[in-house]
């Protein structure tokens, strides 16, 4: 049985939440597979930003081999209280949709993007291909 991709909080809800269409959607080569993420809540949210890790590897400039994330919306200088884990999750797929120079962790995947983009895109395909899991069927209207 394989684990749900939702984490079960201490006094949250005990079944996953809808996910908003815009989140099921992003770009090649990475919409080509599923990735599960990891969003970990401290005891002191929503004072403390959550972390996120990807748990499933990624071709990324923004992503290190061990998941962790260059998200500065999670950092401590950036956290408000108020920010949604939806929102969490939106900015996370959009930093994966859209590489930035700004949010780099793989110097030498960075380095290849912009000197190299036909064979960074490659790259990233063949990884996506390799490493992420298969999309699940939508529900139809």
């Amino acid at each position: 049985m394989q684990p749900p991709p939702w984490r079960r909080v201490p006094g949250g809800p005990s079944h996953p939440l809808p996910v908003p269409q815009e989140l099921e959607e992003n770009n090649p080569p990475y919409n080509a597979g599923a990735f599960r993420f990891e969003l970990t809540f401290s005891p002191h949210h929503p004072l403390v930003p959550p972390c996120a890790t990807l748990r499933t590897p990624i071709y990324h400039p923004s992503v290190d081999p061990e998941g962790r994330v260059c998200q500065p919306l999670t950092t401590h200088e950036h956290w408000a209280p108020t920010t949604r884990a939806v929102q969490v999750l939106q900015d996370l797929l959009l930093l994966l949709d859209s590489p930035a120079p700004q949010r780099v962790l793989r110097p030498d995947l960075a380095r290849e993007l912009q000197e190299h983009p036909e064979e960074f895109w490659h790259r990233a395909r063949e990884h996506t291909q390799l490493h992420a899991e298969p999309r699940p069927d939508l529900p139809g209207p």
